[in-house]
């Protein structure tokens, strides 16, 4: 299914402040989600002058919906007016969190065709995962009650590339793209040959990067009481498409 046609004292607090994303749903499947907690309000957060998704489903409908806008050329450029702007100064209200990579190919408020206070987005090569990484999704979700959180990895990606290529070569990469590698190359699909290993590897990545999620404690509870989803999806370059992963 694509996401167009219908997600011990350093480690006590790491536990406490991101118990974890798990039981992630699937893109669509007739979701039944929670509305934004109560307990959100007071923490910056406005109501946006147009109605924003509150549950998973009806964010991944309007992500949905965002892509295909994208794809066919017919952007709107959502929520960048004089007025939208001036409401956002008090507060936010974004439905999402996209964590996404670097890459300038896929930003996602274009390739979702969303506007300002719509979108959290998290950019690292490759998606990897560090304490700055799972404490920003955390706040998305603890502190402004997000109820969709998307890993979106891409078509070609280089990082995943380059980590393939170190896998193979045992060349030790430049100072912290090592670090980059080192996090991916436990993804690295073996079992395919040349370009197909990228390939594949990038869908392993985002599937691990997914279950780390997913293995968060802080954010299950949220999972486990439908307020929050969490899912996995890929952007082709070729075509423009997000589309379901894990």
């Amino acid at each position: 299914m694509n996401v167009d046609d219908t997600p011990h004292r350093t480690a006590t607090a790491r536990r406490s402040l991101l118990r974890g994303l798990a039981g992630a749903a699937a893109l669509g499947g007739g979701l039944a989600l929670g509305a934004t907690p109560a307990s959100a309000a007071g923490n910056g957060r406005k109501a946006p002058t147009a109605p924003h998704p509150t549950t998973a489903e009806e964010a991944l409908r309007e992500l949905a919906a965002g892509n295909r806008r994208w794809r066919n050329y017919c952007e709107r450029h959502p929520d960048e007016t004089p007025a939208v702007r001036q409401s956002l100064t008090a507060g936010q209200h974004p439905f999402a969190v996209i964590l996404g990579c670097i890459d300038s190919r896929v930003p996602p408020e274009l390739v979702f065709d969303q506007g300002l206070g719509d979108l959290m987005t998290v950019r690292t090569a490759g998606e990897v995962l560090d304490e700055a990484v799972l404490g920003s999704i955390a706040y998305g979700v603890l502190e402004l009650g997000i109820p969709l959180v998307m890993v979106l990895g891409h078509q070609s990606c280089g990082a995943v590339k380059a980590a393939v290529q170190a896998d193979l070569s045992g060349e030790e990469l430049p100072a912290h793209i090592q670090y980059l590698a080192d996090q991916i190359a436990p993804n690295i699909d073996r079992t395919k040959e040349g370009d197909a290993r990228v390939d594949s590897t990038i869908d392993a990545n985002i599937r691990a990067v997914h279950s780390r999620l997913a293995a968060e404690p802080d954010l299950a509870a949220k999972i486990s009481t439908g307020e929050l989803t969490v899912v996995g999806a890929r952007y082709e370059l070729t075509t423009q498409l997000v589309h379901h992963i894990a």
